[in-house]
């Protein structure tokens, strides 16, 4: 017994005695060796496409915390609302040439250099919600098309992630309810992106602007009716103020997310986990912004019903057909460019396959809904 005791005392002062000299070889190690990427703080300039008070902004600043956070001081994102330093629709153009090295924004917002923007975001509806559309991009062959469109067709010194899966955007704001599609010919409506072809097929004149300009082009008659992004966004610059007819539904903008850029240079110049923060910090965003959503969209809905009066309404069917009408005439013509068929065709493969489960295995919420609340407008 006492033998077997010496020997589990000697086996452990072993241990121990290896544990401190590996020990003390890695603090060797550490010292010796020239942690360059972790004595140095980097910082990062970005500026998003959004306004002080919208809650994209918010959105944008969850990104920036994440970021900052999980890098421990030795990365750091300085974060510029819209319009710091240049136009919220010119911020790609500053991230590729350098005057800044980030961008929070919208690949709709620059789709006039390329139609096959708006397929990241706000293209033709074949049947994904937006966290569908995000699984494509992550998982159906979405990213590396995205990534053919900006270094071999536009050769941009870009690299962007996507976050945070919209809900489906209202068709928007009028002076009067919108009870079937005649009552949308001739309006001067905005929107942006593709949205503008699909509303132009429709018989509407369009116009784009960023969010920051729609209520003092409606003010001063610019526009009769509008469409940014949800209630959140809307009530806080004021939608109510200038029209008290909220549309709700639409295939216009079925999905958007989040482009979160950098330029191509700066963010492979980073250390390998940097450029992993960098990434993953935009995933992790995305669902934060999507539950953060969830809460405040909501709630700002219910408040422009009860507190702004406003008469919020379900966009009548014959809009609907409308525009799936106007889609199938886009699809067509877009389909002329080999890409932006390749796009539609990943994006028809992906949605016939999942799009396929999701709704033959989804529970009709809608009748569980009814059943212990009250019966929905629609």
């Amino acid at each position: 017994m006492e033998k077997e005791k010496m020997k589990e005392t000697t086996s452990r002062r072993g241990f121990l005695k290896k544990a401190a000299v590996a020990a003390g070889a890695a603090g060797a190690a550490t010292i010796g060796f020239p942690q360059v990427s972790r004595a140095q703080t980097t910082v990062l300039k970005m500026q998003g496409s959004w306004g002080a008070k919208d809650v994209f902004n918010e959105f944008a600043e969850d990104y920036i915390k994440r970021v900052n956070e999980m890098a421990g001081g030795r990365l750091k994102i300085d974060y510029l609302v819209g319009g710091s330093v240049v136009h919220p629709f010119q911020v790609q153009d500053a991230v590729h040439g350098g005057q800044l090295d980030g961008a929070h924004t919208v690949t709709v917002y620059w789709y006039g250099k390329h139609k096959a923007a708006s397929l990241f975001g706000t293209g033709p509806v074949f049947g994904f919600n937006a966290n569908e559309g995000l699984g494509w991009i992550h998982n159906g062959g979405g990213r590396e098309l995205f990534n053919e469109l900006l270094t071999d067709i536009m050769k941009l010194n870009i690299v962007s992630f996507f976050a945070m899966p919209m809900p489906t955007q209202p068709l928007g704001w009028f002076k009067k309810p919108v009870r079937s599609m005649a009552d949308l010919k001739g309006l001067k409506y905005r929107t942006v992106g593709l949205a503008a072809d699909l509303m132009q097929a429709m018989g509407l004149a369009v116009a784009q602007l960023p969010g920051g300009e729609i209520v003092p082009a409606m003010e001063r008659g610019v526009i009769d009716a509008f469409e940014f992004n949800n209630p959140t966004s809307d009530r806080r610059f004021g939608a109510q103020d200038v029209a008290k007819n909220y549309m709700l539904g639409s295939y216009h903008q079925a999905t958007e997310y989040f482009e979160i850029m950098f330029n191509k240079a700066k963010f492979t110049a980073l250390p390998k986990e940097q450029q992993a923060i960098l990434q993953y910090g935009a995933e992790a965003v995305s669902s934060a912004n999507e539950w953060k959503g969830m809460d405040y969209y909501s709630k700002d809905l219910q408040e422009l019903i009860t507190k702004d009066k406003v008469n919020v309404l379900r966009t009548p069917k014959s809009v609907f057909d409308a525009q799936i009408k106007a889609w199938d005439g886009l699809i067509e013509v877009l389909g002329k460019d080999p890409f932006m068929k390749k796009v539609m065709d990943s994006q028809k493969a992906w949605v016939k396959r999942v799009v396929y489960y999701g709704m033959l295995n989804a529970a009709d919420y809608r009748v569980a809904y009814e059943h212990h609340f009250a019966k929905l407008p629609l």
